[in-house]
């Protein structure tokens, strides 16, 4: 515990004695060179710095860069498109699991075993499947829109698929046995479709 200074006044003729005097030094060194006012520590709680003698500084923060608006809007937007992305490659799955299943000449087990044509075939369902997804994905606004409009044209274009089987009712049989020039057909006959299919998402 400090000392206090000796605050009893003199009588007259009385001089100072040499413990008074000292009392009295120690206490001017002790004393604070800045006492904090109301306005200090408001500044403080702004993120301002009084120094000892009064002088108001900037505290040390981020540097600029990373306060940029592009920073934040990025901070803020990246993982909605992380989200809307993920949404959209399951909707892409879910149809290209759902023509595996449907198509005839399982074009899943024929890639296992090897055929080329197969899979020439099936990595047109799939960039069929993805570009309207995409033109869907540019368009909405929301998960909600993102659901609705994938579902709805992964829908129509597995029908488009359905349809074109029909139609060139040879070339699954000629797939099946490892013809590449009856899967380059097929491809791009679904590709047709697909693209046709995104334009009418956008219109």
């Amino acid at each position: 515990m400090t000392s206090s200074v000796d605050a009893t006044p003199l009588r007259h003729g009385e001089e100072h004695s040499p413990e008074r005097v000292s009392n009295h030094a120690d206490h001017r060194r002790r004393a604070p060179l800045f006492r904090p006012t109301a306005e200090a520590l408001a500044l403080a709680r702004a993120g301002v710095l009084v120094s000892r003698r009064g002088e108001v500084s900037k505290k040390a923060s981020m540097p600029s860069q990373f306060q940029s608006p592009e920073l934040q809007a990025w901070a803020a937007g990246f993982p909605i498109t992380l989200l809307h992305v993920g949404v959209t490659l399951l909707i892409l799955v879910a149809g290209a699991s759902l023509y595996a299943l449907l198509t005839p000449h399982r074009e899943i087990q024929l890639i296992r075993e090897g055929n080329p044509a197969a899979a020439l075939s099936f990595g047109g369902v799939l960039v069929g499947l993805a570009i309207p997804l995409a033109f869907a994905l540019a368009v909405s606004t929301s998960m909600l829109e993102i659901a609705l409009w994938g579902a709805t044209t992964t829908a129509v274009q597995l029908a488009l698929f359905w349809i074109t089987d029909l139609l060139l009712h040879g070339l699954p049989q000629r797939i099946k046995e490892g013809e590449i020039a009856a899967a380059a057909l097929l491809v791009a006959a679904k590709l047709a479709g697909a693209v046709i299919l995104a334009a009418a998402v956008t219109a």
